[in-house]
């Protein structure tokens, strides 16, 4: 099976009087189906590496490849219409424009990429929302809604493009329990076989409840893969 994100010796190094090396040569494989946690200490690069995956920087050296394609080289257009089209985010502070609806931050997404008309981005935006458990906050902006509502927002927004590969920071690092779970549940499902099993989700978290119940452990330590394991069988 093809890998969704992949990459070779992927540096990432800031220039500065003496230079620090975010990411130092890592290659990781994500392939359709899986659901991978990035885990680590603060400062260990596991941030760095999401960058880097989700085409939000450039590595010094190496490769990031999506979907098979070599993304290094690519000017900040084509990586701008790579990432709307194929890659979704989502981040512990929602990042939500706080003057637009749910339903209207979930179109944003869909009105850069320019793929669908108004019909067919409502349509997407309220079967998104609801699918979510907001179909009685789509009118609502940001200050209306609770934390966990607010990132299942996020949540749908990562989604509006159908995108083949969900990114997401410390996506639980923000919320109560209760919404945590909500949350957990809800990135799980987006790999299940009931659910789009051609999609990979990447998350980089704290949590070790969430990350025990990815089916990958990728455990980075000073910008290095430290150790990786295989928490579900996959067969990709």
């Amino acid at each position: 099976m093809s890998a969704l994100i992949e990459t070779q010796q992927a540096v990432r190094i800031i220039d500065g009087e003496i230079p620090t090396t975010l990411v130092g040569g890592i290659d990781l494989v994500v392939h359709p189906g899986e659901f991978v946690a990035i885990t680590g200490p603060s400062g260990s690069g596991k941030s760095s590496l999401l960058y880097l995956l989700g085409l939000l920087d450039i590595p010094t050296n190496g490769e990031v490849f999506v979907e098979g394609k070599a993304t290094s080289k690519l000017d900040e257009n084509a990586r701008a219409q790579l990432r709307l089209s194929t890659l979704g985010f989502v981040f512990q502070f929602h990042f939500l424009l706080p003057e637009f609806s749910a339903l209207e931050n979930v179109k944003l997404p869909m009105r850069a990429l320019g793929k669908l008309n108004e019909r067919q981005m409502q349509a997407r935006a309220e079967e998104l929302l609801t699918s979510l458990g907001l179909a009685d906050q789509m009118t609502k902006r940001p200050d209306q809604m609770s934390g966990g509502q607010r990132q299942r927002v996020a949540i749908a927004r990562a989604l509006a493009n159908d995108p083949a590969v969900i990114l997401a920071d410390e996506p639980t690092g923000n919320l109560d329990t209760k919404s945590s779970e909500q949350v957990i549940a809800i990135l799980r499902g987006l790999v299940s076989q009931t659910s789009k099993a051609s999609r990979a989700v990447i998350i980089v978290t704290h949590d070790l409840e969430l990350a025990a119940r990815t089916d990958r452990r990728v455990h980075v330590v000073d910008g290095k893969i430290a150790s990786e394991e295989q928490l579900t069988p996959h067969s990709g």
